[in-house]
């Protein structure tokens, strides 16, 4: 069955899958909904967007996705208001970073329009998706690779872009304790860690998986060069909260621009909190930690929002910290999810209908 959302071509799956799916108990992104969005480039340009059924992808073996990594992908959310209505948060900022890495791999950047038109209509389709639970929301997963053939090593001539979705419930990370890290490096000056590449994500599950080893959860990330300073904590932005003072390290070439890091040092400057963005070195944390001026340390990111971190690992000394009853983490998050499911109004103008 056809028809058309927002000037998109949709050809409806014949049965919805959405009767067999326990809203209660959804892990993150294992459960999908029934349609996805498809864009292809081909002849040098990109061309129209469709919707069609949540399927598998056949590729050739020689595609250049399998031999030279050239893919990118953001994460977002949808959100339902105890009207029903549909929100997103700050979904411009997705489609730019989306084609910031795509310039960064040599991928030919996407329509702003494609993006966000097909996102809305997908969203309108899939609506009933979204789920009205307590803290759930519709994982939102846009990415691009690279479909043309060749095992020469060059950009591919032809791509894919797809947006699928699963739905998710609460995300709770629990007591979060890691690792800093004193070998591995995330990213390095002239690299791709500031792109959302796919084969920056790769290379972090071996080190990670040593932490994990090692009795902790994940890794804090630390510069390539003296592994002196504290970057990202696994695949979120970290921030570090020494006496009443928030502080994350400045992006860079190394650090990705989070859409959720860059909300959190908003709503903290509006909430009077000092708010500093500056390089924060493992000795500082270290000797914070030491004489009990450590508050609280939390990554940032799409899935939990805000993750607080319990303890801390740095050449075999463990550090806890303290459990505090009014945190700024607790604040923080409490603050973007009233905006995001429209409990509360957006000064920031971040919330968008769709």
């Amino acid at each position: 069955m056809e028809n058309i959302i927002n000037n998109i071509p949709v050809t409806k799956c014949e049965k919805s899958k959405i009767s067999d799916v326990d809203f209660n108990n959804l892990a993150f992104g294992s459960v999908f909904s029934d349609h996805m969005l498809v864009c292809d480039y081909k002849n040098g340009a990109w061309e129209t967007p469709t919707i069609v059924p949540y399927q598998p992808i056949t590729l050739d073996p020689s595609a250049k996705i399998f031999h030279y990594g050239q893919s990118i992908f953001e994460g977002m959310k949808a959100y339902k208001d105890t009207n029903e209505d549909v929100w997103l948060f700050r979904p411009m900022d997705n489609c730019k970073r989306l084609n910031i890495s795509a310039k960064r791999l040599a991928i030919p950047e996407l329509p702003e329009a494609y993006f966000m038109e097909g996102l809305k209509a997908l969203l309108k389709l899939d609506s009933n998706w979204i789920p009205t639970n307590s803290g759930g929301s519709l994982y939102i997963r846009p990415f691009i690779f690279a479909s043309g053939n060749g095992f020469h090593a060059s950009p591919a001539n032809a791509y894919k872009f797809i947006i699928a979705t699963a739905p998710s419930g609460a995300y709770f990370s629990g007591k979060v304790k890691v690792a800093i890290e004193e070998k591995y490096s995330r990213s390095a000056n002239g690299g791709v860690g500031y792109a959302k590449a796919g084969g920056n994500y790769a290379g972090q599950f071996y080190p990670t998986q040593l932490a994990i080893q090692k009795g902790y959860n994940q890794v804090i990330w630390t510069d390539d060069n003296t592994h002196e300073y504290i970057e990202e904590a696994g695949a979120m932005n970290i921030f570090v909260r020494i006496n009443d003072t928030l502080m994350t390290a400045p992006t860079s070439d190394r650090i990705l621009d989070g859409i959720t890091r860059k909300s959190i040092i908003e709503i903290a400057k509006a909430e009077g909190i000092n708010v500093e963005v500056k390089k924060i070195s493992v000795n500082e944390v270290v000797e914070a930690a030491k004489n009990g001026s450590l508050k609280e340390m939390f990554g940032s990111g799409t899935a939990a929002v805000v993750s607080p971190i319990a303890a801390f690992g740095y050449k075999g000394t463990d550090y806890d910290l303290p459990e505090l009853e009014n945190s700024y983490a607790s604040l923080l998050k409490k603050r973007i999810t009233d905006i995001q499911y429209n409990r509360t109004d957006d000064p920031f103008g971040w919330r968008v209908k769709v």
